[in-house]
């Protein structure tokens, strides 16, 4: 069962719109609310002239059918999402449309992970046939096995990036990262292919023995992102026209440390990290992701930095399905799995949360989710997406009454949404 299964349907004709509740009442009352129910249309930043000028005296109160925002934009991309294999592959890619995506950049770690470019191919061919319309744009896993020479077989097949985990650290992440001076020499042949490097930016925790490559024994899912930071810059010193990404920034040092690098480095920011503090995961498995997040000062530098019309942040929402058993550590190591499922509510909870800040509106969601990723990764330049293959438009509306749904799929793999159960803004597609 997918999203689409759970959700109201609202249909678009030219600048109407109206649920099918709407439509199916009947009467000159019905035509009256289809042409007036708009209170606030959101462009450019900019409320409408009608609303401008309405006076409270005449302001009619709004119905249950009338949105208090409409925002349209084009197709959004994301440029972190894990899409898995096999049931969970199947469950989750058809829900990528529903979060206004039509672009996404896929992660790599998977059981065994794709170190391989023909595998990663492989791996794009199996999402396609799930999601037709969805451009899939493949990753390699940095992995000892990666050599210059798989840079350059990689380039010819239009291998995008290679992501870089820590050893440990989160999901599948065994054959991750210690030491990264032994990849220099990867990291020069993807300077010279312009292949991106993509980092989850944290340092393994101290571990309960030395283990080589760690020096620092004060480490913990707390600072662990800004012990990392040291780390990003001498990379990015060693191969300044590396195109880098530090994904999912958690803290104001990391939103800093992009900033103070050139314009090769820019950072992600996930959607959960939006809403979430310390306290959110530390009672609810549901909320508990890598790296964690941290403070409220961190959460309002990552929102003020999302919605600021900086070009060196973008939207990578680290979408990462688990088992609803996983989550709550009951299944086999009995450990609570790090992971925020957000792909079917991606824009409709970066707007919600721009919104909170008075910051939803057209030009500035349409820079972070639309434009700024794809701006970065050249993705018209290189080809990446067919320019001009999908006209549709995406159509966000605050207001209503729509809900994050409690639960996708069924049974023991059933995957349970961030924030579900909780109100959403409404968000359709417009051919």
């Amino acid at each position: 069962m997918t999203l689409k299964d759970h959700l109201p349907h609202v249909h678009l004709h030219g600048s109407d719109h109206e649920s099918d509740k709407g439509t199916a009442e009947s009467g000159e009352s019905s035509k009256g609310t289809k042409k007036s129910f708009l209170r606030r249309i959101v462009s450019g930043g900019s409320k409408s002239e009608s609303e401008n000028e309405e006076s409270a005296s005449t302001e009619r109160p709004r119905s249950d059918l009338e949105p208090e925002i409409v925002i349209e934009l084009p197709p959004a991309a994301d440029f972190h999402v894990h899409l898995r294999d096999g049931s969970m592959m199947e469950t989750v890619t058809p829900t990528i449309e529903n979060g206004g995506v039509n672009l996404v950049y896929v992660m790599p770690n998977l059981v065994p992970p794709v170190t391989d470019p023909e595998t990663a191919i492989a791996y794009m061919a199996k999402l396609q046939a799930l999601s037709p319309r969805t451009t899939f744009l493949p990753t390699l896993y940095l992995h000892p096995s990666i050599t210059p020479e798989t840079i350059a077989h990689a380039a010819k097949l239009g291998i995008v990036g290679v992501k870089s985990y820590p050893r440990g650290l989160t999901t599948n992440s065994d054959s991750g990262v210690l030491s990264y001076e032994q990849f220099y020499p990867v990291f020069q042949a993807m300077s010279d292919y312009d292949i991106v490097l993509n980092i989850h930016g944290e340092c393994p925790s101290t571990p309960a023995e030395d283990v080589a490559g760690i020096e620092d024994q004060d480490i913990t899912i707390l600072n662990a992102e800004a012990k990392f930071l040291p780390t990003l810059l001498s990379i990015h010193q060693q191969f300044p026209k590396l195109r880098i990404v530090l994904e999912h920034c958690t803290t104001a040092a990391a939103v800093e440390a992009v900033r103070a690098c050139g314009p090769t480095v820019a950072g992600t920011i996930t959607a959960h990290h939006l809403f979430l503090t310390i306290d959110n995961w530390a009672d609810d498995p549901f909320c508990f992701c890598k790296p964690v997040a941290k403070l409220p000062a961190d959460r309002a530098s990552l929102l003020a930095a999302a919605s600021s019309g900086d070009p060196k942040f973008f939207l990578g929402t680290d979408s990462a399905p688990h088992p609803k058993i996983a989550k709550q550590g009951r299944s086999g190591n009995n450990k609570t799995v790090a992971g925020v499922f957000t792909q079917p509510y991606a824009v409709q909870l970066v707007a919600e949360a721009f919104d909170k800040v008075g910051m939803a509106d057209q030009e500035t969601l349409e820079r972070f989710c639309c434009k700024f990723g794809r701006d970065f990764y050249k993705v018209k330049e290189k080809g990446l997406e067919v320019e001009g293959k999908d006209t549709r438009k995406i159509v966000l509306m605050k207001g209503m009454g729509e809900k994050v749904v409690k639960e996708i799929g069924s049974g023991d793999s059933a995957v349970v949404p961030f924030r579900a159960g909780e109100d959403t803004w409404t968000l359709t597609w417009k051919e």
